[in-house]
């Protein structure tokens, strides 16, 4: 069994930055790729960035392009969101997922075999 935790939620205020973290732990194998996906109230679960475990291939949502950049630290076994210039329109929920099979980047959430609870993020206007 593989846990997913995330942590670094909370409320900001508009143009404000917010870290996401995620790490796994359990079961003893390496996840070939590691993605974010966020759902507000009332909306469907979306995309939002992939990174892979081996090499430097990223993807990011075109919505959070330019503000949020998902990175990698191996030595944690961790995966991290980088959230800058924050619109109220980014308030959700932000799961965390991961997936040990190597198939390449992926934004789909049946991709992705490991799931977080969850962490809120909350941005005021």
């Amino acid at each position: 069994q593989v846990q997913l935790v995330e942590s670094g939620g909370g409320l900001v205020q508009a143009g404000g930055s917010l870290r996401l973290s995620c790490v796994a732990s359990g079961r003893n194998f390496s996840m070939a790729r590691w993605a974010w996906f966020r759902q507000a109230p009332g909306k469907e679960r979306e995309f939002v960035a992939t990174i892979m475990w081996s090499g430097s291939s990223t993807d990011h949502a075109d919505s959070v392009k330019g503000r949020f950049t998902i990175s990698k630290d191996k030595a944690k076994n961790t995966v991290l969101l980088q959230m800058n210039s924050l619109k109220p329109e980014d308030t959700a929920v932000y799961y965390c997922a991961a997936d040990p099979r190597v198939r390449g980047l992926g934004k789909f959430s049946p991709e992705y075999m490991w799931w977080g609870q969850g962490a809120q993020v909350t941005v005021s206007s």
